[in-house]
């Protein structure tokens, strides 16, 4: 759902986005931060010159930007003086307290939130009236290009925009809008799901290690298998437990580790730890 607003800003960001000028800048730079900025950069979506951040750290913040190639700025005032797209990547209690100095001079930018908990209504209580933002929440493989981006349909960009945001970032990640509702489940999923997944590929490499074979390549199978699973599994959207039958065989091998992961209680282990999340 896009919230009616005015449209501050709109023509010069536009503007921007036809001759590709846009300028992106995230306000902290932590292992978020920095996932985001190296899909950008893989997928050659825009030129690290064109891409800036600030952090407290000023040392540790100039060794990052000068690997990646991309400007360092020493206070978020000069971020946004800069940047037409703002990334808000601190902790979820530094929200307040880094924005309020600079609200008034967000008005005119786009300004997008990774910060857990902080949805829609939260930032219009903070926020200049007519800021144009929208909540998100990404996971870490948007890195290399095969990331979720979680966004609130709750929001109040334009559709110039959410155009700019979605050119942005999709070419990172899969963006999938959730209502309000449903936005802290489906970012446990997204967000939460890369550790499970990686314990998973380790324990099938442990077991391949187990039996002989190597660990590098153990856990190159592993990975792989995951990924083609579940591109498999978006391609053809079949019910994953059709995609199990289709490689059980009668009396055959696959079907015996099935039997021994139900009876160790992987579905109900999965279930119950994203139960916990979500009561946490």
């Amino acid at each position: 759902m896009k919230v009616s607003r005015d449209t501050v800003g709109r023509e010069s960001l536009e503007e921007k986005r036809l001759d590709s000028n846009i300028k992106i800048g995230f306000i902290g730079f932590g292992n978020m931060a920095q996932a985001m900025v190296k899909g950008l950069i893989l997928k050659a979506v825009l030129p690290p010159k064109q891409i800036y951040a600030c952090a407290k750290n000023w040392e540790k913040l100039c060794g990052n930007a000068k690997k990646m190639g991309i400007q360092p700025c020493r206070s978020v005032k000069e971020l946004v003086e800069h940047a037409d797209v703002i990334v808000a990547a601190v902790k979820p209690y530094l929200i307040q307290e880094v924005l309020e100095p600079v609200k008034n001079d967000l008005k005119d930018k786009i300004l997008v939130s990774v910060a857990a908990g902080w949805l829609f209504e939260r930032y219009e209580e903070i926020l200049a009236p007519g800021t144009h933002h929208i909540s998100t929440l990404p996971n870490t493989p948007v890195s290399v290009g095969e990331g979720i981006i979680i966004c609130e349909e709750k929001h109040s960009l334009t559709e110039e925009g959410y155009a700019l945001f979605e050119r942005l970032f999709r070419p990172v990640g899969m963006i999938q809008p959730v209502d309000t509702k449903h936005f802290g489940i489906a970012g446990t999923i997204g967000g939460c799901g890369p550790a499970f997944a990686a314990m998973f590929i380790e324990a099938l490499a442990d077991a391949a290690v187990l039996h002989g074979l190597p660990r590098e390549l153990s856990y190159g199978l592993a990975s792989q298998m995951v990924a083609g699973t579940g591109k498999l599994q978006r391609a053809t959207k079949e019910h994953p437990g059709a995609m199990k039958d289709a490689v059980c065989s009668p009396g055959g091998t696959t079907i015996v580790g099935v039997a021994a992961l139900e009876r160790n209680g992987l579905r109900s282990a999965v279930i119950d730890a994203v139960d916990r999340i979500m009561k946490k």
